[in-house]
Formats: structure tokens, sequence, C-alpha cells
């Protein structure tokens, strides 16, 4: 495919993605509750459908018949992309991913794969409640044979979903919904489907490193720009990919700084910043202070706005907690 460049939505890269791997791949299949006709929950495969026909095609309100029929269609030769409208709902279906799609490889000799692509999103949104606003990266990442990534720009909502699909073994594509129709960006098009894998440093610095992925990104960054008034200049490094981890990315960077903060929406009891901070460690890297975990407490995500705010990292949470890393 030619490359090109566009100034689309967070959700119209997806789209494109979806259009190029339905345009390419013959067997590559697109699927979910109101995928089809309707376009998506939140306007994402709109136009599918029309162009690409029964390719693009509607489920029941079942999740584990979702990814049980991915998995059985990929094992016969099919490239499913099988969507989770909220990744809250893809815990009654957590025997397919578990149990059958990481298995289904290493229980076989290398003889059958499952080569799926589950979309969804997850995290909070105005208005969303306890069942739709939860983090489960860390859930799904500490799954052997599963891939787990999150995109937070538009370029990589389309970069890393084609990585995804391309590749063969199954990988969880989590976005936000925070993020679908925040305004535009240009999107280089066409090109190498790249590998899985590796990690993106959204801002250079050098007092401090602060490792993060998702949505809340965006607070990150604006956290960061906070502290350069002051004189402190944070070097932000977008993981993308929670399964493979790109841990090199991240010790190159503390080694250059000697401080570290991870900040993510996910709670921080058994989160990955725990485990990047314990890789760090390890790692024997002298730091000049402490680590720093920023992310939500042990406890539900409110419906209420106000509350959840209260929940999630602000900008000052965030800013505070580099600011104490270079004290």
């Amino acid at each position: 495919m030619p490359e090109l460049t566009k100034r689309l939505s967070y959700a119209e890269a997806v789209n494109a993605a979806l259009h190029r791997t339905l345009e390419e791949r013959p067997e590559a299949l697109l699927f979910g509750e109101d995928v089809g006709v309707p376009g998506g929950v939140f306007g994402v495969t709109k136009g599918l459908r029309q162009r690409f026909g029964e390719r693009v095609f509607d489920t029941p309100i079942s999740e584990s018949a979702i990814l049980g029929g991915a998995i059985g269609a990929a094992m016969f030769g099919a490239r499913p992309i099988a969507e989770i409208m909220w990744a809250d709902f893809s815990l009654v279906a957590l025997d397919q991913l578990v149990n059958q799609a990481a298995n289904v490889r290493y229980i076989s000799r290398g003889t059958v794969t499952a080569p799926i692509t589950v979309r969804t999103q997850q995290g909070q949104a105005p208005g969303s409640c306890a069942q739709h606003s939860q983090s489960l990266e860390a859930f799904l990442a500490h799954v052997p044979g599963l891939r787990v990534c999150m995109p937070a720009t538009h370029q990589d909502a389309y970069d890393l979903l084609l990585s995804a699909i391309w590749c063969d073994d199954p990988v969880i594509v989590i976005e936000n919904r925070t993020l679908y129709h925040a305004g535009r960006q240009d999107v280089r098009l066409g090109g190498e489907v790249r590998p899985i894998g590796g990690a993106q440093v959204r801002r250079p610095g050098t007092d401090v490193t602060v490792v993060t992925w998702g949505a809340i990104q965006q607070r990150v960054l604006e956290a960061a720009d906070r502290l350069s008034l002051r004189g402190v200049e944070a070097e932000v490094v977008d993981a993308r990919w929670i399964q493979p981890f790109d841990i090199d990315a991240v010790l190159a960077s503390v080694e250059r700084t000697g401080r570290l903060v991870v900040v993510h929406e996910a709670h921080t009891t058994g989160g990955v910043g725990g485990e990047v901070l314990a890789a760090v460690a390890e790692a024997g890297i002298p730091l000049r202070r402490p680590p720093i975990r920023v992310g939500a407490p042990p406890a539900r995500i409110p419906a209420a706005p106000a509350l959840a705010q209260a929940v999630i990292p602000s900008v000052d949470v965030i800013a505070d907690a580099l600011a104490r890393s270079v004290r």
C-alpha cells in the first residue's frame, strides 16, 4: 500500500487500519456486537460492512461466543478481528482467552495457532460506572501466550492495530473511548507493517524518567510541561506494548536520568507499574531517589464524574510525584 498522510481522528485511524486489513488480507474477518450494520457503538467500524459485505458482521451479545468463534476460525486459517465492546465484558470469556487462545500453540506442539486480534477499550470516562471503567492490562498481560498493547496516539491507533493483526499470536488491543473523537492529527497510512513490541519516547528529558501508557499519557505530558517551567525536564516513555514490554528502553532512559516515576490509570496494587520498578531494581541501576508509582487506589471506580476524578490520577497528582522525585 502506498504511503500517504491524512488528518484523522483516533477512531478514523482505527477504521483505516481495519479497512487496509480487510482489503489486503482476504482471510480477515471483523465481528462483534454492533460492529457490522450499526458501524460500532463508538462509530469506529462505520462503513466497513457496506464495503466488505459479510466479512464484517454483528454477533449475539455473548463475549464467550465471540471469542470462541474467533479462536475456532483462526485455527482453520482465518484472521479474525473480534471486538469486545468494553474490556470489563471480556471477563465473562476468560476461558476462551486464558485456557484456549493462549494455549493452543503450546498444547498442539506448534501445529495449530490462534492468530486472533481482540479489539476492546477500557478506562474511566464521564458517566461510566464500576462495570465499565476498569483497567485490566496487568490481568491480561499476566497470561503467557497473550500479547497486549495500548495505543495512546492516533498514529499508534493505526500502526499497533496492524502489527497486532499481522502477528501470529493472540493479541489484545486496548483502546480508550475518550480518545476516539478527541480531535484530529496527521496519520501516516500505508507502508510496512512493523513487528509487535517497542516503546516510544514522547518527550525527551534529563532529570526524571516517566513511564506510562494509555490515555493517561496526555495528563503525564501536561504535568511534564508544567514541571519544565520550574526547570525540571521529564523524559516521557510511552511503553505502548504491555506484553512484550520494552524494558530495555526504560533501563536506557533511567540510566541517563537516575530517577523513575511510573504512571498508569490502573490500580497500583498488582499493576504493571510495580513490575517495571522491580525490573529496574533487578537491573542494578543506581537511582538518586526512590522510584514512585502513580495509579488508582484499590477502590471501585465511581460513576459520579467528580468522585471518579478523585480516584484517577490528575495532572496535579502526577506533577507532584514528578516534583518529589527530584527533591
